[in-house]
């Protein structure tokens, strides 16, 4: 294979430049990583990573505009006219890992095919040099893309000894690819434990939402948990192997939430909501009343959404992404029958109407995983109605009612306090009984009911 190989102008211009412009002042320049990984794979690139024989100062001193981003190991990022920024690092061999994360000490090597030996697949150690339009691959990397396998390079217990994040990296490559692993590169990540659990839990966090990216996020997870990283990243998960339900699920617990995830379509955070939606259910088992066999899980969606707010804390999410997160799986075993009108708007008001979309997305999923009736008829059914009862732009919060606490203080002759707040939430409880009482003189006559019991009960 050839770099001819690769369609013309898929490499952009300016990067072909970059290359040029080191080869010109004699210097070797390669692009190497995920990015020549991907042009041989033809999906698209998004980062574009180029090695040289040029030291630091020499990459400062041909371009106008650098940032030293990792200058102690060799890596200057170069910005382009276009705003596009080129990491270039020297060639290099590394020391030791004494923290599994990144090397005591660099030292710049001379060859290229140097530098390939220390990373971490062999997919990833394959550099392509545009100016000759030569593809460089001494460790096989081309026919492992071939073959579809992820493979450390060299020994894989050193490499992931190195870095124990490339355990993660490498089963997530196997997930986003939908590669298979080779026998000793996945047995060696049983035996790197110790070196994974120096890793950031912001690092893991981020691998592991890279691999809910993927299309069948199971297949990552399977090799996590074949491997004992599933233990140490989601043990909850991991918890529900085993844990059998009812005839409704021909499969476990665990077996049903990957199922469930790989039948869901949203960013990584709904992923997640989807794949720990029934995490509460090992806690909460219990043999069921009737069915012998079978079991109940009472509760399992509170109890589900307390274990994902330590999930959250453990693997660094933000507020706004574990608060999502909670609220998902806190609701997601609604009913899809027997609602009134009245019951749907409360509904809506406990969500959120900005969750309905996720929420409806989390239980498609869940029903398409398990076994039994298909009951997505009576789901898209409800969501109808709720769409259709939203066109009516029924108030569900009290400040969209037609009268606010100034109103009710000049009407009651009442002072701020917790009184009109209580008058308020009794207000929206009717308005949410029946939308046409929201307005000023319905409420404010119902404001005064509403106060007049309340006096009465003080007096009792």
């Amino acid at each position: 294979m050839t770099a001819r190989d690769i369609p013309a102008g898929v490499i952009p211009q300016e990067v072909a430049g970059l290359c040029r412009r080191l080869g010109e002042a004699g210097f070797e320049a390669h692009l190497v990583g995920g990015c020549v990984r991907d042009l041989l794979l033809g999906r698209e690139v998004h980062d574009w990573d180029v090695a040289t024989s040029a030291r630091p100062r020499d990459v400062q001193r041909l371009f106008r505009r650098t940032v030293p981003i990792g200058i102690d190991h060799g890596t200057v990022a170069v910005v382009l006219p276009s705003r596009l920024q080129v990491e270039v690092t020297t060639y290099r061999g590394e020391g030791a890992y004494s923290d599994g994360r990144r090397p005591d000490s660099v030292t710049f090597v001379r060859s290229l095919e140097e530098d390939l030996q220390r990373r971490d697949l062999t997919i990833n150690a394959i550099a392509i040099d545009p100016q000759a339009e030569r593809v460089v691959d001494p460790i096989g990397g081309r026919a492992d893309l071939a073959r579809r396998v992820i493979r450390a390079v060299g020994d894989p217990g050193e490499r992931f000894a190195e870095d124990g994040l490339r355990c993660m990296r490498a089963v997530r490559f196997a997930a986003v690819l939908e590669f298979t692993m080779e026998p000793d590169t996945l047995a060696a990540i049983g035996t790197s434990m110790g070196s994974f659990r120096k890793v950031s839990r912001e690092r893991v966090r981020d691998e592991l939402l890279k691999l809910l990216a993927a299309r069948r996020p199971s297949l990552g997870l399977e090799l996590m948990e074949s491997s004992g990283l599933l233990e140490e990243v989601l043990p909850e998960l991991a918890a529900g192997r085993g844990v059998q339900q009812n005839r409704f699920h021909g499969e476990d617990v665990y077996e049903h939430s990957l199922r469930a995830c790989d039948n869901a379509l949203g960013d990584p955070i709904l992923r997640l909501a989807v794949l720990l939606h029934d995490v509460g259910k090992p806690e909460t088992a219990a043999p069921h009343e009737s069915r012998e066999g079978e079991s109940t899980f009472y509760g399992h969606h509170e109890v589900g959404a307390r274990i994902c707010e330590k999930i959250a804390g453990r693997l660094r999410l933000s507020r706004e992404q574990s608060e999502r997160l909670c609220r998902l799986v806190r609701h997601h075993n609604f009913p899809l029958e027997g609602w009134t009108d009245a019951g749907l708007r409360r509904f809506v008001r406990r969500v959120g109407r900005e969750s309905l979309d996720d929420l409806f997305t989390l239980r498609r999923a869940d029903l398409a995983g398990r076994d039994g009736p298909d009951q997505r008829p009576q789901l898209e059914e409800l969501r109808g109605r709720i769409d259709g009862l939203l066109r009516q732009e029924p108030p569900l919060e009290p400040r969209e009612l037609a009268v606010d606490g100034r109103a009710l203080m000049r009407r009651l002759g009442i002072p701020p306090g917790p009184a009109v707040g209580q008058i308020l939430r009794a207000l929206m409880e009717r308005v949410l009984d029946d939308p046409d009482l929201n307005t000023e003189e319905r409420l404010l006559g119902l404001a005064e009911e509403i106060a007049a019991g309340q006096s009465g009960q003080s007096g009792d």
